[in-house]
């Protein structure tokens, strides 16, 4: 939505506070409320840089992406707006982001049990298999809904909420229009008296979903309304607690499924165990065909309605989250992960004077079990399948061993090793015999020394051997903080091990940053190694870059 669609949206806002203007003025009214936001700006001056391919034929020589949110909250009333500005957006952004404009404003009330939300709004049902809405600004994703949400308590334990609208499109809107209804029963809270002071938590829930979108296709019959159901459950008692999840959709025939008519399915189960020191979560989801946006001609992130988790371990450090990331196959996979968090007692054998934390964490995704059907089917369903069964081709594979230790009040360090097996060819669709699968072991030493109470000096030493793809990597860096204002760092990420001497290349990165409250800046220059950036299996492409950076970011 562009300034237009903003301004019309302040008419309203001030039509719907003029008879209190008639008895308070407007800074009694302002006086009585609260304004919160925050601020954010990331600005780039690239150079080119033939050695890595990095702007060999730019456009313009700055971008920036930024935005700002501010938010106003007078008792049960809330109301804010997000304005937006890509002039123009940075490089591996999608390029529809471009101009100035208000991406986000949103009203919202409450009156006793029942709270309305006009504009936009994120939700989701569930585990957010057949619907949820969010934003993650370092992928440039949002699909926000824009047009009416109502959430009500019908009594005590039993919630329902109903939605409708459409998708941001960048500026612009999706032309599908979705229609959704989720209730959730507390069932202690529900049936009460001894039952609602039961160990044992019981919450049940459902959703339905539809989606409408004219059939333009002068090739296909295509459904105009496409829903999707799901129901839910979870159960605790103590330290344990046991969560699942399953879900359909009908014939949705799309560019994404080569327009077969084929039912979606997907199902999430997790169970949980925590107790002091220690703790236990087993996940494992499927997806078939579940594939599900607004626009059934959209293409890579737009438009999609539900989230399809990936089960793997979400890294911070360089190698092990630029190199090989994971991106969620919504057409289908079977993934299983189990996580162990256990914490070695101080002044025990093996925890020594502060005590040792161990993490291990274990995530393998196949492909579903299923049979193509031959090309003499009329029925166009494509294949068969059981989501329950696990097929023979392995996407992705690791083992990931995290230790903690504190050896003094100055000294701790972190140890990581991983083993990896990564399927470039469907993960990443590239071709199977110029790109075989990618066996890695990865190491990282992350190391902090506090020299006094003001300075530390963090470094981390990483690396990465594999025989596929461009071989062996390594990463330094060095990072010096003088609290509580100020921070310099050194990275190098060098492809050390690559059989083509001429990729064998340095990629060195320099910053500073200073940090004042709720401001921060931060100043870098350097080389940016082309790549793939993830956040939870939903991933864009990052390009070779060289050049100045500046990053502000700011709340209140």
């Amino acid at each position: 939505m562009r300034l237009k669609g903003f301004k019309l949206f302040t008419i309203v806002a001030a039509l719907i506070l003029y008879n209190n203007l008639s008895a308070q003025k407007v800074d009694d009214i302002l006086s009585r409320g609260e304004v919160h936001g925050n601020f954010g700006m990331d600005m780039q001056y690239y150079q080119v840089d033939s050695l890595i391919g990095a702007n060999e034929t730019p456009d313009e020589d700055v971008l920036m992406n930024a935005f700002a949110n501010f938010t106003y909250t007078n008792g049960n009333f809330t109301a804010g707006f997000r304005y937006e500005s890509y002039m123009n957006a940075l490089q591996g952004f999608p390029s529809q982001y471009k101009g100035n404009g208000v991406g986000y404003r949103f009203a919202s009330y409450t009156n006793d049990d029942l709270t309305v939300t006009v504009g936009n709004y994120y939700e989701q049902f569930g585990n957010g298999l057949i619907f949820r809405t969010y934003e993650a600004r370092g992928l440039g994703y949002d699909n926000v809904m824009d047009g009416v949400r109502i959430n009500y308590k019908l009594r005590e334990g039993l919630y329902v909420k109903g939605i409708i609208g459409t998708q941001r499109l960048y500026f612009e809107q999706g032309e599908g229009v979705l229609r959704g209804v989720d209730g959730e029963l507390m069932v202690n809270d529900f049936i009460g008296g001894k039952i609602k002071k039961s160990k044992t938590k019981l919450t049940l829930g459902g959703s339905f979903l539809s989606k409408y979108q004219a059939d333009q296709s002068s090739q296909y019959n295509l459904p105009e309304n496409v829903g999707a159901y799901s129901g839910r459950f979870l159960l605790r008692r103590g330290k344990v607690s046991f969560n699942g999840e399953y879900a359909e959709k009908i014939n949705d025939p799309s560019a994404d499924n080569n327009f077969i008519y084929k039912k979606g399915q997907a199902f999430f189960a997790q169970t949980t165990y925590s107790t002091k020191g220690f703790g236990l979560t087993l996940s494992a989801k499927g997806n078939d065909n579940m594939s599900f946006r607004s626009d059934r001609g959209a293409a890579l992130q737009d438009l999609q309605i539900n989230y399809l988790p990936a089960l793997t371990r979400q890294h911070t450090y360089n190698l092990l989250a630029t190199l090989y990331p994971y991106a969620t196959q919504p057409n289908g996979e079977w993934a299983f992960q189990g996580e162990l968090v256990y914490k070695l007692k101080k002044k025990s054998l093996l925890g020594g004077k502060y005590g040792t934390g161990i993490l291990l964490n274990y995530s393998t995704i196949h492909n579903i079990d299923s049979t193509a059907l031959s090309s003499s089917d009329t029925t166009q369903m494509g294949y068969t399948t059981n989501i329950f069964s696990v097929g023979d081709e392995r996407y992705y594979d690791e083992v990931n061993v995290e230790i903690t230790k504190k050896f003094s009040k100055k000294f701790k360090a972190i140890f990581t090793y991983s083993n990896l097996m990564f399927n470039q060819a469907v993960v990443q669709g590239k071709a199977p015999s110029k790109y075989p699968n990618v066996y890695a072991n990865i190491g990282v030493i992350d190391i902090t020394y506090k020299l006094n109470k003001k300075n530390a000096i963090r470094a981390e030493i990483q690396g990465l051997i594999t025989e596929q793809d461009q071989q062996d990597w390594a990463t330094v860096l060095i990072e010096y903080s003088y609290s509580p204002h100020w921070f310099v760092a050194i990275m190098d990420q060098y492809n050390y091990g690559n059989e083509i001497d001429a990729d064998k290349i340095h990629y060195y990165f320099a910053s500073a940053g200073y940090v004042k409250g709720a401001n921060r800046f931060q100043l870098g220059y350097g080389r940016q190694r082309a790549g793939i950036f993830c956040v939870g299996g939903v991933c864009r492409t990052v390009p070779a870059a060289n050049g100045l950076t500046l990053s502000i970011t700011s709340s209140f």
